[in-house]
């Protein structure tokens, strides 16, 4: 099959150079953002690839009416919205970029464990209302902390190689063997719990990570420490994370995703994109552990932009493209 005979339909709006590369390269590109997932199952027989963020999940019954579908192609880093199982049975090529924003995500975990530790959030707020509070905001240095990494992949591999330049101990623990480098020592589980001060996850939802963080996991760690989300919400037992934060075995909390997140990260419990006020969490019919984490001093939240910058928005179409293009001419060299 020539690139020219390959019609790729876009759900969500990205990079315009993603679509540009793939038009320069031969390939036909349609857009639809805006119909249902019903009405898109009834026209996708017609295409062969299809270019997505998290609209909607792309489960068994849309894959059995995407008779001619070669590729799924997610911009980011998670393919948790797709059954890749069932895609993979129908020979369909599964297409992620984790290296497209894995620097952003590394940056990221850096700030939030920066601020948490020197109570920057807190002192910013306390000077704008008029307190110049000195002792209360004395913060802790990373310099002879322990980092402990959930995960040591893309994003894993990116916040340790950032740490290098603090005077730090960086452990990561994966299901995989021997992931470990000159920026990360491996070790197992029980040992990251037994010596880690920082803990900051970079895994996937999977079946397996599901509510992974809960009481027993958070009590197995000998010190107090800091945690520092960037993966996924659903890896976490908010309720037991606001339980840690109350009696101090949790120092403080970086959260870029959370638990109530809607499948397309675009919304929390919303049905606009708008944000409460504190008062106005509290007004609402909210989970508890929710309201705890707007109101307290020692959290940090952002919605889910960790890999959400604008040199990550180029690289992660990029990434796309590049491996679009080299999936075809895989094929047509075959």
């Amino acid at each position: 099959m020539s690139n020219k005979d390959v019609k790729i339909l876009h759900f969500d709006s990205n990079h315009p150079l993603l679509w540009e590369q793939l038009e320069q390269a031969g390939f036909q590109n349609e857009a639809d953002f805006t119909s249902s997932k019903n009405e898109i199952e009834t026209k996708i027989h017609n295409y062969h690839g299809i270019v997505i963020r998290s609209r909607f999940k792309i489960d068994k019954d849309f894959i059995d009416k995407a008779t001619n579908l070669k590729f799924i192609a997610r911009v980011g880093a998670g393919l948790e919205s797709i059954d890749c199982e069932y895609a993979k049975s129908k020979n369909i090529h599964l297409i992620a970029a984790p290296e497209g924003n894995r620097n952003a995500v590394g940056e990221h975990a850096i700030g939030m464990l920066l601020s948490l530790m020197n109570k920057l959030n807190r002192a910013d707020k306390l000077v704008r209302n008029g307190q110049w509070i000195r002792e209360g905001n004395r913060g802790y240095e990373l310099e002879g902390k322990t980092i402990g990494l959930i995960g040591y992949g893309n994003m894993g591999k990116s916040f340790a190689k950032k740490l290098r330049g603090f005077d730090v101990e960086v452990m990561c623990y994966d299901i995989l063997p021997n992931v470990g480098d000159e920026n990360a020592r491996q070790v197992s589980l029980q040992e990251l719990q037994q010596k880690a001060d920082v803990l900051s996850l970079h895994i996937p939802w999977t079946s397996e990570t599901h509510k992974l963080v809960n009481v027993d996991f958070i009590n197995a760690f000998t010190n107090p420490f800091w945690f520092i989300n960037t993966s996924r919400g659903k890896n976490v037992v908010t309720d037991d994370l606001v339980t840690a934060l109350e009696s101090g075995k949790i120092l403080g909390a970086g959260l870029d995703v959370l638990e109530y997140e809607k499948l397309s990260f675009e919304n929390l419990f919303l049905s606009s994109q708008s944000m409460l006020s504190g008062a106005e969490v509290q007004s609402r019919d909210l989970p508890k552990a929710f309201e705890y984490l707007v109101q307290a001093e020692n959290v940090l939240l952002t919605p889910h932009i960790a890999g959400w910058t604008f040199e990550s928005h180029q690289k992660l179409a990029q990434v796309i493209v590049d491996k679009i293009k080299k999936l075809f001419n895989s094929v047509s060299s075959s």
